[in-house]
């Protein structure tokens, strides 16, 4: 662990630090939910700068170690560092609403909220955007070190992180995160997905996240360019059956 660590540092201290960083936050909001009673739709509030939080020390470590591998760096540092502050910009909001016990995505009850909320699809954007543009030269400039399997699952997964990160507009455009049904209520243990209602969070997340798993299964357990193209297809039919399944107001998992 300790020599993986250290590789991603060599790759690029800049995202290192900041993902140690959000590493840090991650420890510090399990025991502030364990110490407050703070509650927002409620759940405790102190889950959502977790969550966004631990998200990012993935992301940090995930796009630390593919630039590494680019021929061109010259766009590399002012990207992380784009990284650090509008990320590091979203979480701060998200953990000060967090500590007063109020929303901080699809919060409209006033301007100074609403401008907040608008900054941080902003920085969501600008970051997507970034990726994009990561994932474009990984796309268009030859890499000959890099076996062909574990390239096209960069490529795939930046890809798919892309669409899905955009996805997020469709929450944004409902204000919501609940289909059928208000935010809050019945969820599925920590991550609060809806067990009632429809929840494009669910394809959110997943689709995201093929950033670090195509990669990861390219590399060790695929190995071929047939089941890594096999594996995106099932994983990009997956997150979108998600959202399918969450735009008609149906639940992942079923509750009572």
């Amino acid at each position: 662990m300790f020599s993986f660590l250290e590789e991603i540092r060599s790759r690029n201290e800049i995202l290192f630090w900041f993902g140690a960083v959000c590493f840090l936050f991650v420890l510090a909001c399990l025991f502030l939910m364990w110490a407050t009673d703070i509650k927002v739709l409620g759940i405790n509030a102190w889950i959502k700068p977790l969550k966004f939080s631990l998200s990012t020390v993935f992301y940090c470590g995930a796009m630390a170690w593919y630039m590494h591998y680019l021929p061109y760096q010259g766009f590399v540092k002012p990207f992380s560092w784009a990284v650090v502050w509008l990320l590091g910009f979203e979480i701060v909001y998200i953990a000060i609403q967090a500590g007063r016990g109020e929303l901080s995505h699809f919060n409209l009850s006033n301007g100074f909220y609403s401008a907040m909320y608008s900054m941080m699809a902003l920085a969501a954007s600008l970051v997507t955007i970034g990726t994009a543009y990561i994932g474009y030269q990984f796309f268009t400039q030859s890499f000959p070190e890099l076996p062909v399997a574990y390239l096209w699952s960069i490529r795939l997964g930046i890809l798919i992180f892309v669409i899905f990160s955009f996805e997020g507009f469709v929450m944004g455009s409902k204000l919501t995160h609940t289909i059928g049904g208000p935010d809050g209520g019945s969820g599925i243990p920590f991550l609060n997905w809806s067990t009632k209602f429809g929840d494009p969070r669910i394809a959110h997340f997943v689709g995201m996240h093929a950033l670090q798993v195509l990669p990861i299964l390219g590399f060790y357990v695929l190995r071929s360019l047939p089941s890594v193209w096999a594996a995106a297809l099932i994983y990009g039919v997956l997150s979108v059956h998600l959202l399918l399944q969450a735009l008609a107001g149906k639940p992942f998992i079923s509750g009572q």
